[in-house]
């Protein structure tokens, strides 16, 4: 698997990712799916973001972007967002994105990452993410609406970096 920088020539294979798993109702907020062009304007958000797309045999599979969580005396905390394929799930597509993106931002200077939506009923990613150091640090209680469970808690996860 490959890690790298997403360009815009990306967006017409990421795209239909996003909408895939954006649509299934169980991990993001987005409903329903903003246009192309609107969720173009989300995803590929430029510095001091960094957006990166993970390839399989030259197919993109998944994507990842990090950046500041709050803007000025918030700036030094880092989040980050990902998505997988769903064909995808359980081949490591989102262990190396997050691997890259936490090394990426100890690298650029950041303190610490916060994850501000993480969904109680994603058993994989919670593993995932306490599996890289993260801990679940706040729950906002039937915050989000899941498309098959109803209302659902949101977790908020730490970790130091």
């Amino acid at each position: 698997m490959d890690i790298r920088a997403a360009t815009s020539a990306d967006w017409a294979d990421l795209y239909p990712i996003i909408k895939a798993v954006v649509d299934a109702g169980e991990t993001y907020v987005w409903s329903p799916t903003p246009t192309s062009d609107e969720m173009k304007s989300l995803w590929l958000e430029p510095a001091p973001w960094q957006v990166v797309v993970a390839e399989v045999d030259g197919r993109i599979v998944g994507s990842a972007k990090a950046g500041p969580n709050r803007p000025g005396r918030g700036s030094h905390i880092a989040t980050a967002s990902f998505i997988v394929s769903p064909e995808q799930h359980g081949r490591g597509v989102g262990r190396a994105l997050a691997e890259y993106i936490v090394r990426w931002a100890r690298d650029a200077g950041y303190h610490g990452m916060q994850f501000n939506a993480v969904v109680a009923t994603n058993t994989g990613g919670l593993a995932l993410w306490e599996s890289l150091g993260f801990a679940v640090i706040g729950t906002v209680p039937q915050a989000f609406d899941h498309s098959a469970h109803g209302l659902v808690d949101l977790h908020i996860m730490h970790r130091n970096l």
